[in-house]
């Protein structure tokens, strides 16, 4: 595993830390607090597969980066939505490009992979 993918399950691992405290940091309605305990349930099965993947398995990954992509579309209403207070709004734009970039590290090949084609 090369550094950029470390680097990118950090990142994941630390969205899905994040998604954890969602029901701490809402108000109830910012995010509703069905959609913050489900990003609870998310990042908590996340934070187990990103901890298997940082072992050096490769099974964690798909469902992994399938539950971070989940997490950032449950965050895409509070670019639409009114009245969303503007902390919410650059939050969930600081997530989605933070999962963007992990999403991407963790996908880029490793140089040891790279070298035996």
């Amino acid at each position: 595993m090369s550094r950029m993918n470390k680097a990118g399950l950090a990142v994941l691992g630390l969205l899905s830390v994040v998604d954890l405290f969602t029901p701490l940091m809402t108000d109830g309605e910012h995010p509703p607090m069905e959609i913050a305990i489900g990003a609870t349930v998310v990042g908590l099965i996340s934070l187990v597969l990103t901890g298997y993947a940082w072992r050096g398995l490769r099974w964690p990954l798909a469902p992994l980066i399938t539950l971070r992509i989940v997490s950032a579309l449950l965050a895409v209403p509070a670019f639409f939505v009114s009245d969303v207070p503007a902390p919410a709004v650059v939050g969930a734009g600081v997530g989605v490009a933070a999962t963007v970039f992990g999403v991407v590290a963790v996908l880029l090949p490793s140089r040891e992979l790279a070298g035996v084609r």
